[in-house]
């Protein structure tokens, strides 16, 4: 095993700290992720979180917005304003940001597929709210490997999308020194499923790729290095996300010095860090503060620049206002009475986390190696063997906490039958989609369509000549006040739309079960079934709308087909009809739908309205994931079979779909 190198915080590798002084100069930003419904309320919400001490921004955007849609397409009407804010144009990125001064406040976009217009509506707000771009701070994600990998929030296919990566990063270096050009997502690995080494050895390998896009494209390392940040996943085993911070510095500046920069601070890993979302219970909610806590305090001793605390009541719904004023608060609390800012690196020096430091930078090693002699990352998403290592891995995560080998308090050990209701966010989709729609006409009506059809047509060229830069001309695009949606629909018809493949993985779940009680009991419940029926169970499982977030989806087909099913897995961005038509096709008994992002309450109604029409009212629509209380009965009563929450045991709940048809 290697040995830690001796260093100190500032210098290469970094592993005590990207900087000399850490939290003795300035603390960590308080950055809380938040975007919902329309900009005016999401404008409003932020500046509430800077006057009580949020320091810097960090926009959620809606799921039309990532995938390049604007608000009055039909087919994106039931994700509108759900799970961030609707941005459609120049106009609303104003909004967003009125009275709010980009000179002065740090701003970090996330977005992937969409990042040319929402950039450039970005660059042009603040041209026009007077202040210079040279004096822009913040960062765009542009993380789009990852998104193949896990989000699924793409629009073009890897080629394409790298040159747009290449295309910002050279933009930004011309014009906007300080703003980072990209934010490489071990995060959303994390939720997916990574344990800590592959969250690190995937997201570094994707950061390489992208460094060898932009060496490729002409650029000279000094001058985009500096410029990249990462951003990862903390979650609940405190000792390995210290260490995996530490080990991710470590590798950074070992794998950046092989392309031999001048300057030093060209190998430095800086990061954003999130509490885990997934760590999160709908059971005993307020168990997460503490979750939380002790998550932002990891995050805080590996060394993080920024730092976002989830909201206690995220596995419910978009959080409330009381819970995100806890949330930000934590950090206030750790800033200012923990005494967590006193020392450059506490744990330098622990055994412990030095020997977990070693061991997780040599396993981040090796998965890059492999990751490299597959082809790289490319030729890895598109054989799927990197996202397959993810899913096996949740897919065993899921079978340890059925088994209780890996304990989650309210979930599955110190359980209490005393139920919380909790009070949540609801967006109104209906009023976002008028606003935004209403916006939109009043938009076009007064533009000047001839300036709009010249500028996407120099883009379309653009995009076709590789000579070009096409954040340039999306820029003059969205001046003249073309939309989200036309400016992606004019790159689209040049690289195309990306269709990812739909498939499962098998026999983790299974095997890992094979000696649980309720396994073994579903099991035969699965064969009494086939007994009667004449044939096996046979669900689809789904995910509508515009929601990538599959995890939970692939872990129920997945464990399904373990335990016995016929499992049938959608392509994803279904709509509803297009489910029904598959599931009436398929002669399936069931549809689960996994819902993440909010949509439920329009798309699954139109899902049982479309099996009506189909004559299929026999197929049964069972739905899973996020789904606050306050929707259940309405939904039950407009046919829902039956509701499955975050955390739910899985043999369980195969007994109780299947318990009807034996009776």
């Amino acid at each position: 095993m290697s040995t830690t190198p001796i260093t100190q915080a500032g210098l290469p590798p970094f592993i005590r700290g990207p900087y000399a002084s850490m939290y003795l100069g300035r603390p960590w930003t308080i950055r809380q992720y938040a975007g919902y419904s329309t900009a005016e309320e999401s404008n409003a919400f932020y500046k509430k979180n800077l006057a009580a001490g949020q320091k810097g921004l960090s926009v959620a955007f809606d799921l039309p917005t990532h995938r390049g849609y604007d608000s009055d397409n039909e087919m994106v009407k039931g994700d509108i304003g759900k799970a961030g804010v609707a941005i459609d144009s120049v106009e609303d990125m104003k909004l967003l940001f009125q009275d709010i001064p980009l000179d002065k406040m740090s701003v970090s976009m996330t977005m992937n597929g969409a990042v040319i217009p929402i950039l450039a509506f970005y660059i042009v707000a603040a041209q026009e709210q007077g202040v210079g771009l040279e004096l822009l701070k913040g960062t765009i994600q542009n993380d789009i490997l990852k998104e193949f990998l896990v989000r699924n929030t793409y629009i073009y296919p890897p080629e394409p999308s790298l040159r747009i990566i290449a295309d910002i990063m050279g933009y930004c270096k011309d014009y906007m020194p300080q703003f980072n050009s990209i934010s490489v997502s071990g995060y959303h690995l994390h939720e997916a499923g990574a344990p800590a080494s592959l969250e690190i050895g995937y997201a570094i390998a994707n950061g390489l790729t992208y460094l060898k896009t932009a060496i490729e494209s002409g650029l000279d390392i000094d001058e985009f290095a500096p410029r990249i940040s990462f951003f990862w996943g903390i979650g609940m085993d405190c000792i390995t996300e210290i260490a995996k911070l530490r080990a991710a510095r470590w590798l950074w500046a070992e794998s950046l010095a092989q392309f031999n920069p001048r300057k030093t601070h060209s190998l430095r890993l800086r990061t954003h860090s999130q509490t885990s979302g997934w760590s999160l219970t709908a059971q005993q909610p307020l168990n997460n503060i503490t979750r939380t806590t002790i998550e932002a305090l990891a995050a805080v001793w590996g060394g993080t620049q920024s730092l976002h605390t989830n909201s206690y009541d995220e596995a419910l719904a978009l959080p409330s206002d009381y819970s995100a004023k806890i949330a930000r608060d934590t950090q206030l609390y750790l800033q200012k009475h923990s005494k967590v800012t006193a020392a450059i690196d506490p744990w330098s020096g622990s055994n412990i986390v030095e020997d977990r430091t070693r061991q997780l930078y040599q396993e981040a090693k090796n998965h890059i190696a492999e990751i490299e002699k597959s082809g790289g990352m490319i030729q890895a998403i598109k054989s799927g063997i990197a996202k397959a290592k993810i899913e096996q891995a949740a897919a065993l995560r899921q079978a340890q906490i059925e088994n209780k080998t890996f304990p989650i308090i309210g979930l599955n050990m110190m359980v209490t039958d005393n139920h919380q209701s909790e009070t949540v966010r609801s967006i109104d989709h209906h009023m976002v989609y008028e606003v935004q729609t209403q916006r939109l006409q009043d938009l076009k009506n007064s533009r000047d369509s001839k300036k709009v059809n010249e500028t996407l047509s120099a883009l379309k060229s653009a995009c076709s000549n590789p000579g070009n830069n096409i954040l340039t001309y999306a820029v003059e695009a969205a001046r003249a006040r073309a939309t989200l949606g036309e400016i992606s629909l004019c790159m689209e018809e040049i690289f195309g739309r990306y269709k990812g493949q739909s498939f499962h993985v098998s026999n983790i779940y299974g095997p890992t079960m094979k000696d649980n009680t309720d396994y073994i009991t579903a099991r035969k419940m699965v064969e009494s079934f086939e007994q009667k029926q004449g044939r096996r169970p046979r669900i689809l499982v789904v995910k509508l709308g515009q929601d990538g977030h599959d995890r939970g989806s692939k872990i129920i087909a997945s464990s399904f087909s373990d335990l016995g099913f016929d499992v049938d897995l959608g392509p994803l961005f279904q709509n509803p009809k297009q489910a029904a038509r598959q599931a009436v096709e398929n002669d399936v008994h069931f549809i689960g739908i996994s819902s993440l992002a909010g949509g439920h309450n329009a798309l699954v109604p139109e899902t049982i309205t479309a099996l009506k029409d189909l004559d299929s009212t026999d197929i049964k629509v069972i739905l899973g994931g996020i789904v606050p209380e306050q929707d259940h009965q309405a939904l039950i009563e407009q046919g829902v079979y039956l509701i499955f929450g975050p955390g739910t045991n899985i043999a369980k709940a195969v007994q109780k779909i299947l318990q009807p048809y034996l009776d």
